[in-house]
This record gives C-alpha cells, sequence and structure tokens, in this order.
C-alpha cells in the first residue's frame, strides 16, 4: 500500500511543474521567429522591420530620411527638329489627292527642348545613375542635391550610356563626399515586397510614393523609349513624368531597381510603373564606369516566343524556350551548328523562359566563353557547344529582325501575337511596335501602336508588303503613309 503525499508536498511539487513549464514556453517562444519575418531570421540578412515602430512612426520616413539625400534632380536641355507641335492631317474623300500633295511638305520647327528627370549617387565621389532618355542628345545637363546645391557645365560628366538597357551613368566632378545608395538583390524580390519610388514628377523634388512588387521580369513592353533589352519590375508605388530614373529601393532602404516608365492610357499613374532590375542594371553600371561602353555577347539569330500554336505543332512539353527562326551566315550559331527551327531550353545550365530574358543571358556572357545551348530538334533533345562572340558594333539588333531602311520602324503584322496587345480593330496592315526616336519616322510623328495600311500608292497587308513597299522608297522624298490610329485614320508625310 503507497504511502501518502501530503498537502504541502503536493503544492510544492505543482508550483516546481507551473515554473518549469513556463520557463521551458519562454525557451520555445523566444527560439521560433515571427511569421511574417521568417525568411529574415533563417538568412540573418537583415533585422524585421515592423510597420509601426517603437515610437509609432512608419518605417517609411527612416528609409526616406536614408535616401533622399542621395537622389538628385535632372534637368537636360537638346535641340530639336520636329514637325509643329498638334500639326497632324489627315483626309478620305475625292480631294485625297490635293491634300496629300498640299501637305507633303509640313512644317518643321527648331528650338530647345527641356527634359527632366531623376538620379541617384551610387558612390561618395560622385557617380551617378539615371535612364539614359533623360541626357539623351542633351547639350547641357544640370544635377541638383536634395540641399539646393546645383552642378552643370563642366562640373557633370557624362561616364557613358547604354540605350539598350535605358541606363547611364553620370559624374559629379567635386572633391567634396556625397551620401550615396547601395544596391540589393533584385533576383530575390518577390511579387508582394514593398516598393518604395524616390524621385521628382512634374517637378515636385523629393516625392516618395509607397506600393508593392506587382510582376517581375515584364518584357516586350511597347514603350516610346525602348529598351531592348526589357525585364521589368512592375510596381504600383506611384511613378510619373519626373520620375525616370529615380531609385526604387526595398524596405531595407537598398536600391532595387530603376524606374524608368509607366504604361497608361491617359499619361498620368494608374498604378502600372516599370523599373530596370539592380541587377541588370549593376552590370551594365560596372562595365561603363570602367571602359564608358558596353560589350556584349553576340550569338546571330532570330528568335521567336514559343506560342500555344507552336508548341503544340512542335509538340513541345511547355510554352518555355525559345524558336530558333533564322540563323545568320558566319555566326557563333552557324559555326556551333544551330539550325533554324531548333527550340532553345537550356543555355550554360540554365532553363531558357522566353525571348527576352534568353537575349540577356547571350549578352551578358563573357565574349570567347564556350557554353553549353541544350536544343529541341525534331522532338529529341541536342547538346550544342557554342563560343559567343562580341556584339558587332555595327548591329543595332541581332536578335530580331529590323526593317531594311533607315525609317527607324518596327512593325509586325496585324495578325502577329506581338499586336494582340493593342487590341487593334484593323484586319490588315502592319502594327509598329517600336520607333527609333532619332529616325525619319519618329520626326514625322508616326508612334507605337500605328497601323500601316499603305505607303504611297502600295496597300499592306504584312511585313511581307510592308518590306517591299519600303524597299523602292527615294531617299530625300517623302512617302505619304496611311496610317490607322485608333478608331482615326490619317496621313503621315515620311522623308526616308
Amino acid at each position: 500500500m503507497g504511502s501518502k503525499i501530503s498537502l504541502r508536498t503536493a503544492g510544492i511539487i505543482a508550483g516546481a511543474a507551473a515554473v518549469f513549464a513556463f520557463l521551458f514556453g519562454v525557451i520555445i517562444v523566444t527560439s521560433i521567429p515571427t511569421f511574417t519575418n521568417r525568411s529574415e531570421a533563417q538568412t540573418e540578412t537583415h533585422l524585421p522591420i515592423p510597420l509601426i515602430t517603437d515610437e509609432g512612426t512608419s518605417p517609411f520616413a527612416r528609409i526616406a530620411e536614408t535616401v533622399l539625400p542621395a537622389v538628385v534632380n535632372i534637368a537636360a536641355e537638346k535641340k530639336v527638329s520636329r514637325s509643329v507641335p498638334g500639326f497632324e492631317w489627315y483626309f478620305e474623300g475625292p480631294f485625297e489627292d490635293f491634300f496629300r500633295d498640299f501637305f507633303r511638305d509640313a512644317p518643321q520647327y527648331e528650338g530647345r527642348a527641356q527634359t527632366l528627370g531623376s538620379g541617384f549617387i551610387v558612390s561618395g565621389d560622385g557617380y551617378l545613375i539615371t535612364n539614359y532618355h533623360v541626357i539623351k542628345d542633351a547639350s547641357d545637363i544640370i544635377v541638383k542635391l536634395e540641399n539646393k546645391r546645383e552642378f552643370k557645365g563642366e562640373e557633370v560628366t557624362v561616364i557613358g550610356t547604354d540605350p539598350r538597357t535605358d541606363v547611364a551613368l553620370l559624374k559629379i566632378e567635386s572633391d567634396d563626399q556625397f551620401p550615396a545608395l547601395s544596391f540589393g538583390n533584385s533576383d530575390d524580390v518577390r511579387v508582394g515586397d514593398w516598393a518604395i519610388a524616390f524621385g521628382n514628377p512634374f517637378q515636385l523634388e523629393g516625392t516618395v510614393t509607397v506600393g508593392v512588387i506587382s510582376a517581375k521580369g515584364r518584357a516586350d513592353i511597347a514603350l516610346p523609349e525602348g529598351p531592348d533589352y526589357q525585364s521589368f519590375l512592375q510596381t504600383d508605388a506611384a511613378i510619373n513624368f519626373g520620375n525616370s530614373g529615380g531609385p526604387l529601393v526595398n524596405i531595407h532602404g537598398e536600391v532595387i531597381g530603376i524606374n524608368a516608365a509607366i504604361t497608361s492610357p491617359s499619361g498620368g499613374n494608374v498604378g502600372i510603373g516599370f523599373a530596370i532590375p539592380a541587377n541588370l542594371a549593376r552590370d551594365v553600371i560596372d562595365e561603363l564606369k570602367e571602359t564608358g561602353k558596353v560589350t556584349r555577347g553576340y550569338l546571330g539569330v532570330y528568335l521567336q516566343d514559343i506560342s500555344t500554336d507552336l508548341k503544340d505543332a512542335l509538340d513541345l512539353p511547355s510554352l518555355e524556350g525559345v524558336l530558333i527562326s533564322e540563323v545568320v551566315s558566319n555566326t557563333p550559331a552557324e559555326k556551333a551548328g544551330i539550325q533554324s527551327g531548333d527550340v532553345v531550353v537550356e543555355y550554360d545550365g540554365k532553363k531558357v523562359k522566353n525571348r527576352q530574358s534568353f537575349k540577356i543571358q547571350v549578352a551578358a556572357t563573357p565574349i570567347g566563353e564556350t557554353v553549353t545551348v541544350k536544343v529541341i530538334r525534331d522532338g529529341k533533345e541536342k547538346k550544342l557547344r557554342v563560343t559567343i562572340e562580341e556584339y558587332p558594333d555595327e548591329m543595332s539588333q541581332i536578335e530580331e529582325r529590323k526593317d531594311e531602311s533607315e525609317l527607324g520602324l518596327q512593325v509586325v503584322s496585324v495578325t502577329d501575337a506581338q499586336a494582340q496587345r493593342f487590341n487593334l480593330g484593323a484586319t490588315r496592315g502592319v502594327v509598329v511596335i517600336q520607333v527609333d526616336n532619332e529616325s525619319p519616322a519618329a520626326d514625322a510623328g508616326v508612334r507605337v501602336g500605328d497601323v500601316i495600311l499603305s505607303v504611297g500608292k502600295t496597300e499592306i497587308s504584312d511585313v511581307d508588303d510592308y518590306r517591299a513597299a519600303i524597299a523602292v522608297l527615294e531617299e530625300g522624298k517623302a512617302a505619304i503613309f496611311h496610317i490607322q490610329r485608333g478608331e482615326r485614320k490619317l496621313y503621315i508625310a515620311v522623308t526616308p
């Protein structure tokens, strides 16, 4: 028969158990990170940042205090020669030929225009970054700091520019030390992460807007300024005219992108802004700083994205990869045995997702390096070894077919998949998907999204018709383009 436990002894045991349970709970709780900051705790990259600080203030205020001193306002003055603003003409009917001849030599005006944008300092000795289109063709650049100090003329040097990524590197020539921002890893950015945009929209200096990363890897965005290489971060942080070139930072104040453009039916912010990823820009900046130019890898192919129809026709496992539509002769691709009709699914051990990502992969490959390219040919995988060469200086773009003229237009047939994003009403013709800003077409007022219905007296049904029509244009002689723009039709005189 067991001995009885006294009430006093039972109380001591119960108390000890309670103390032990409390201590054990404290140990467990303190050793587990909170759910919202799990990834930061695991990597120990950053300390958790609460939405409300201990003082009851927003963490964005701290970020603004850190970032704003390194954000600059950029004004660039340039000469322009274009058609008189707003001077567009269109006429259809019995007097069509008369008006066409009457307006053949539309008035031009020459003057000076000023572009306004933003930038940010990336080193204490005065190197700063902006968009190429902000300072393109500028005869005078003025950089204004947050403290209102200005630098201009010989005090600002353009170290190098890269139109294909829309990046420019400048330097303030001064012995002063400047506040500078550091880059984060844009590859680690997730959809839904905080995004804070800085800049000078509509000359409102030092503006801060907050949103999230809406999407990653946005490409084939029809933008007036390009660029060719696109893998944008999309954000709903408000970006407007003047924000171009400013930093997009994460919750820790690190630069994850360069604000570049918006897409908007009204020209103002509608919550769809684009930023050049920091990792893409950083490689460009390093080369510009070292050599003043960017050297890119060259393969020598024309590419197509994989559509659903192509996937089914070629019996492909997915929509990932790129189709080689043509191989340029005497290029690395031809020498390696790459053929028209091959589908590239892997490049240098990395999956190929689409045309834009593949272009960036090739461009980033060091000159002279030999890489393995995995292709699907006749339903079977095949590995090829290709030695990358330097992108030819005389080639404005090799991975996409350009028109054989100096008009400065890139077009596709209205039935092409690339034309679908414009929601066209036209059933024939070619749609303009890119306009070179230093071209006769741009000077004449041709815009992205315009549908070319005829060139001269030649009706245009598709790209082949268009190429045949422009091939016979005479240099220096204006040609009449019949264009559909939205629900309107108009004529534009373009002089090659």
